[in-house]
């Protein structure tokens, strides 16, 4: 009855009461609860109920303790530069914390808590406190950021602190200079505090969760930070987190597990509840043991990626939102939700291409945030306070950031920092300033030196790496949408699944060539037969890594099935629903060798390049338990992870009679050509394999041409040797003719044939030569795909 009566007041609204309209009345994140509330609880959606007091609250407020002419007095003497910032915020802070409010909205805060806790059935009910700015004119102006937010808040007379607190919020330093930079009367912004019943996550868990990858505007993932503990270690970026990415598509199949990628971060640190003092939270160290376990199951993954999508759609727009999960119930909950102002208000059709000249030493490796890089003078620094000693353009370098860097973040060209993770504030406030980042060093500040000429690339995949010295890098503006049509299908040549997403707004039709053993070099590490036959490695060192890389997984042929299905996943999600064509690990026994574990499982070979590679491992026994590892990951990324655009390619296929046994071999495990849709490509690399076109195109869907070896094997040039290199060109005549006799042959057996050798991205001459010998399809490195669509505007093809 009695939140009836207060639900038509003028200064408490009940959540399920509030939606998008009510911005004006109570903010926008006050807004959006009730949005949620009263609109997604149908789709699965859980937010914690609670109450807002509204913006009439606070001018009320202002009246009672007749502040507005001490505020306009106070600010009027910042513009004049009487006083300086830190003594404005300061004083007005000081103001609202010594006011008191008017009984009548006093008693109707201390009646709605008490309401709020009888619903809950809990006397002492502990509920977050949050400040939700607007505009009066402008609702839009939601000042996301720029207020505070207390946790673990209980009893009516602490909740009315609270609230003291956020309207003095509306004050604090960074503010008050917000506001002046973007021409707001201070007056014409009210408050409203959202109280909300807080989900006990100090003994479970908590994060945020993006409806879009926030490094490149990929639109079909989710991104999911988690945390052990309350979220607020995230949101300020004083943990590294885990994150995981979930493909959107896939969440339409129940049937599926579609998350692409899962990274432990380390969760140092984890915010609790206090006891009753002067602090409700406290932040302790983590257990080794939440160190090390990944802070979400798959079924909580799934859970919340499913809310990203259906609070996406109602919005929509892509958004940014905050999730918790209650250690008593076991439930989980979305407490925040807000459009994501980054990718969302870029113009589809512009791209930035970056892309460095030159390398250099590389000093420190973290996450990359954006996709750019960017060069100048390090300086470190270990508070705002220091912002005398920072010029324009330097690097900034420090440990975390908070609201209260933004001053200087604005002026740097370059954001460094030792914690944090992808969706940490120095994250989010780079993308919006549009500077590159690299957060979660772990040693930034300590390997850096202060005055030190760096270069920071965030351009090299999900790795962003500081290099010493000002490098030479290439900067370009592409407007896609004005780019001329190809003549032919052009698709790209892709190796690490942390760089796929940087290239999904090229206008290619998929992926010719995925290099799956970039994945087991870089990702994994391990020689394949030393996890499926670990009992047999003799080297001590190599067992101890092995242990290390391994820990956690009971069966250690699953730590590589694990990786590189998700791997591969990542670079197929990148161009669904277009074929993403992933050739079978193509090393030569050199190379394995190299792989940890790897040099007892390998032959000595004179001539690595010719011998035991390709298709005849595969059905070998000296390799085959490793085949099979390859075979599942394909499997289960297909089928398991959902990405049914994954065509399997082979590698060195010598003669039918070899296409046979691998093709025998890979139907054992569980991939049979057109079973599920799946398509099998062969690489045409060899003479033989042009010689026999026929028969081969009887037992594969399509050909991918390896310009390098067949050149090298036409020609009789290793493509290595420097002596020959003059003679190395796969230009010549001899091998355009056998590239135009395959592909008539093919073309006279239904057979597809495309290219994905290094040759038409370095000579556009020799891309024209195979539109006109009628090729399907053209695979380029990405990073030439602009250039050639450029030259085929200026001199279009015959």
């Amino acid at each position: 009855m009695s939140g009836l009566t207060m639900s038509k007041t003028t200064h408490i609204r009940w959540f399920e009461d509030l939606g998008n309209n009510d911005v004006s009345s109570v903010g926008g994140k006050n807004a959006s609860l009730g949005e949620m509330i009263a609109n997604l609880r149908e789709g699965g959606v859980r937010v914690p109920g609670g109450f807002a007091t509204t913006a009439d609250a606070y001018r009320a407020y202002l009246e009672h303790n007749e502040l507005k002419d001490r505020i306009r007095t106070l600010t009027e003497a910042l513009v004049r530069e009487e006083k300086s910032l830190k003594q404005v915020g300061k004083e007005i802070r000081e103001a609202f914390l010594q006011g008191s409010f008017p009984d009548d909205i006093e008693q109707a805060i201390r009646n709605a808590y008490e309401e709020l806790a009888a619903r809950n059935a809990r006397k002492d009910l502990p509920v977050a406190v949050r400040s939700s700015a607007t505009a009066e004119d402008l609702p839009e102006a939601s000042f996301a950021g720029q207020q505070e937010t207390y946790l673990n808040i209980r009893g009516g007379d602490d909740l009315i602190d609270a609230c003291r607190k956020c309207y003095a919020s509306l004050f604090t330093d960074r503010a008050l200079n917000y506001r002046e930079h973007r021409g707001f009367d201070h007056l014409d912004v009210a408050l409203s505090v959202g109280v909300q019943k807080m989900v006990s996550s100090d003994k479970a868990c908590a994060g945020v969760m993006f409806s879009l990858d926030t490094d490149t505007g990929f639109p079909d993932v989710v991104v999911i930070n988690a945390t052990w503990g309350l979220g607020e270690t995230v949101v300020q970026g004083t943990v590294d987190p885990d994150e995981y990415r979930v493909f959107k598509p896939g969440l339409e199949n129940t049937h599926l597990v579609p998350i692409l990628a899962r990274k432990c971060g380390s969760k140092k640190e984890k915010m609790i509840y206090a006891a009753r003092g002067p602090k409700p939270t406290k932040t302790v160290d983590t257990t080794r043991a939440e160190r090390e376990a990944m802070v979400l199951d798959d079924d909580d993954v799934l859970t919340l990626a499913r809310w990203a999508v259906t609070i996406e759609k109602h919005y929509g727009t892509p958004m940014d939102m905050e999730w918790a999960k209650d250690s008593d119930s076991g439930e989980l909950y979305c407490v925040q939700a807000r459009p994501e102002t980054v990718h969302s208000q870029k113009q589809s059709g512009a791209f930035k291409s970056y892309r460095l000249e030159e390398t250099g030493e590389v000093l420190a490796r973290g996450v990359a945030i954006g996709e750019s890089i960017a060069a100048g003078r390090v300086r470190i620094l270990k508070s705002p306070q220091e912002i005398d000693r920072f010029e324009d353009g330097d690097v900034l370098v420090t440990e975390r950031t908070d609201p209260d860097w933004g001053p200087i973040m604005k002026r740097a060209t370059a954001i460094i920092t030792d914690h944090g993770g992808r969706t940490s504030h120095a994250a989010i406030v780079s993308r919006e300033l549009g500077v590159p980042a690299i957060v979660g060093t772990g040693s930034g500040t300590a390997v850096l030196k202060d005055g030190q000429e760096v270069t920071v690339s965030c351009a090299e995949g999900s790795e962003g790496r500081i290099y010493a010295g000002i490098l030479d890098f290439e900067e370009r503006d592409i407007d896609i949408e004005n780019l001329p049509e190809a003549p032919v299908q052009l698709m790209i040549n892709l190796a690490a699944p942390d760089a796929a997403f940087r290239w999904w707004r090229l206008p290619v039709q998929g992926v010719g060539l995925a290099r799956m053993e970039f994945i087991i070099s870089n990702v994994i590490k391990i020689h394949p037969l030393a996890l499926a036959r670990f009992d047999q490695v003799q080297d001590k060192k190599a067992q101890k890594r092995i242990e290390e890389l391994t820990a956690g997984y009971e069966d250690k042929t699953e730590y590589f099935v694990e990786h590189l299905s998700r791997g591969i996943a990542m670079i197929a999600a990148s161009q669904y629903p277009d074929a993403v064509i992933v050739r079978m690990s193509d090393f030569k026994t050199n190379e394995y060798a190299k792989l940890i574990g790897g040099k007892q499982f390998e032959p000595r070979e004179e001539n690595p390049m010719l011998g035991f590679r390709g298709a005849s491992r595969y059905y070998s026994d000296r390799y085959k338990d490793g085949f099979a590892l390859e075979c599942r990951a394909v499997k289960k990324a297909r089928e398991e992870i959902g990405l049914d655009n994954i065509v399997v390619m082979l590698p060195f296929v010598r003669s039918p009679r070899e296409a046979d046994r691998v093709i025998e071999v890979m139907a054992e495990h569980g991939l049979r050509r057109g079973e599920n849709g799946l398509q099998l490509y062969m690489m045409c690399e060899i003479p033989s394999n042009v010689f026999l076109a026929e028969q081969f195109a009887e037992r594969f869907d399509g050909f991918s041409i390896g310009s390098n070896d067949l050149t090298q094997l036409v020609l009789g040039v290793d493509r290595d040797s420097e002596v020959l290199s003059e003679l190395f060109d796969e230009r010549d005549e001899a091998v355009k003719r056998a590239i135009v006799q395959v592909i008539d042959k093919a073309h006279q057996s239904g057979c597809k044939v495309g290219i994905c050798g290094q040759a038409p991205s370095d000579y556009p001459d020799f891309a024209q030569f195979l539109v006109d010998s009628g090729i399907d399809s053209i695979s380029l490195n990405p990073d030439s795909v602009l250039d050639i669509l450029e030259i085929w505007r200026e001199d279009k093809p015959r």
